[in-house]
């Protein structure tokens, strides 16, 4: 009987891009596939969906989307001028707390943009942290600053290169998601070398899944409304199970 129901159960269509422990892709050692995921997983298997996965960068994976070739990308920052090829959805995964990460023996600390000055810093290609603070990001675009902005570029493992780096002097800081930072603090035994600190940028940064618009409105208003009913009732326990899973806690 379920192997019938199966045969005829609706595909939905996954790209998710590296950002481990949110999103992780499998290897040959682990068929983990992150907290978001799992999430993802839960909400839509129990409304009978089988899910096809697409591990890309997060660039292409926007694409896919805008293309039709993929439903939805479950983590993508909230922008007002987000372009019109794909919906947000209405509840986010997660709204998290940034963190830096920077060598164990430097005293160094976020105090602002001004803070900021004569300090190497690493980020992605791309990488957008204008609704944490757009002073950052006007500081990564500023050509004049571009000899302390070290970009990083590749599909996977970018940021375990970047805390390498910093390891290494090459570069001093690095911004980001406070459970990504935990995560690979931790996957790389880091943790004499590297520590995280507080405060982190101005705002939290509020990810939300995206849903194409090559989708019929109908069926996509359907799985825009199964995933906001499925995200709040995971609120609370069920959340707090998932990162245990992956060795992260959520900051208050």
């Amino acid at each position: 009987m379920s192997i019938t129901n199966l045969s005829h159960a609706e595909t939905l269509k996954v790209c998710y891009d590296q950002w481990a422990p949110m999103t992780i892709f499998p290897t040959s050692g682990s068929a983990e596939r992150g907290v978001v995921i799992d999430m993802v997983a839960h909400i839509y298997t129990a409304k009978g969906y089988q899910l096809e996965y697409f591990e890309v960068p997060l660039a292409r994976g926007l694409d896919m989307v805008a293309e039709g070739l993929c439903d939805m990308l479950p983590e993508y920052l909230f922008s007002k001028n987000a372009q019109n090829a794909f919906e947000y959805a209405n509840e986010a995964t997660f709204a998290y707390v940034s963190a830096f990460v920077i060598r164990q023996d430097d005293p160094w600390r976020y105090n602002g943009i001004q803070s900021i000055t004569g300090k190497r810093i690493a980020t992605g290609p791309g990488w957008d942290y204008s609704s944490m603070s757009m002073d950052y990001q006007h500081y990564i675009d500023d050509p004049q600053n571009s000899n302390f902005v070290e970009v990083i570029a590749g599909d996977d493992d970018v940021v375990e290169r970047i805390f390498r780096m910093i390891k290494d002097n090459r570069v001093d800081l690095y911004a980001d998601n406070e459970l990504v930072l935990q995560h690979v603090l931790n996957q790389l035994k880091l943790n004499d070398y590297l520590e995280i600190v507080r405060p982190g940028l101005e705002k939290k940064l509020v990810e939300l899944p995206i849903f194409s618009n090559k989708i019929p409105s109908a069926k996509r208003q359907k799985l825009i409304k199964i995933w906001d009913e499925g995200r709040v009732a995971m609120q609370g326990e069920q959340e707090k199970m998932l990162l245990r899973k992956y060795k992260v806690t959520l900051a208050e």
